[in-house]
C-alpha cells in the first residue's frame, strides 16, 4: 500500500544519509526508485522535484524519495500526495520541520497536514538531551532574525534542545 511519509529531524540528524540508505535498499531489491530534491540543498545526483512533477507522464516507480522537502511549496507537496493516491507510489520525504525561529516551513506544514506517517529522526543537543531546534549561527553566536531560508551546514546551524534554544546557549558555559 502506497503511503506519503514525512521523516523530519533537526540539522545534523542524518536525514540525507537516511534518504540515501533507503534509496540504496530499493536498488538492492531491483525496485524503481528516484531521488528528488528542490533546486537547493543536497549534493547527491538526483532530479529536481519541480521538474520531475512537471514532466511526470504516469511512469511507475516503487518509491519516490524527496530530500530537503521543507523548501518545496505546499502546492508541490499536494502534487506528491497525488502520486500516492492516484498512482500508488510510496513517497518518502525528508527535511526540517521548523526553521531557526522554530516556525514551520510551508512545505513541512503541508506534509504535517497530509502525511500518512510522520517520523522524527532524532539527534542530540550538546548537553545530551533530544535536540529538535535549529539555531542559526553568525560569527559563533545564535541569531534569531533574518530570512527563513539561508543555506548552510555546521558552520551556520546547530541543533539544540528546547532549554538551550530558549537560553541561546550553543555550548557549555565554562
Amino acid at each position: 500500500m502506497a503511503k506519503l511519509i514525512f521523516r523530519y529531524g533537526a540539522m545534523g540528524s542524518s536525514k540525507t544519509a537516511n534518504a540515501l540508505m533507503v534509496r540504496y535498499n530499493y536498488y538492492e531489491r531491483d525496485k524503481k526508485v528516484v531521488l528528488l530534491k528542490p533546486r537547493i540543498g543536497l549534493e547527491e545526483p538526483c532530479e529536481f522535484a519541480e521538474d520531475f512533477l512537471e514532466n511526470y507522464i504516469g511512469e511507475h516507480y516503487d518509491c519516490i524519495i524527496v530530500d530537503e522537502v521543507q523548501f518545496l511549496s505546499p502546492e508541490t507537496i499536494d502534487e506528491l500526495s497525488d502520486l500516492v493516491d492516484f498512482h500508488g507510489i510510496t513517497v518518502i520525504c525528508y527535511g526540517l520541520r521548523t526553521d531557526f525561529q522554530s516556525h514551520l516551513f510551508p512545505g513541512a506544514q503541508r506534509l504535517m497536514e497530509l502525511a500518512d506517517d510522520i517520523e522524527q529522526i532524532k539527534t542530540i543537543c550538546w548537553c545530551g538531551k533530544r535536540a529538535h531546534f535549529n539555531a542559526r549561527l553568525l560569527n559563533g553566536e545564535m541569531v534569531t532574525e533574518g530570512e527563513q531560508v539561508q543555506l548552510g551546514g555546521n558552520e551556520s546551524y546547530i541543533s539544540l534542545c528546547r532549554k538551550h534554544y530558549k537560553e541561546r546557549q550553543i555550548k557549555p558555559q565554562i
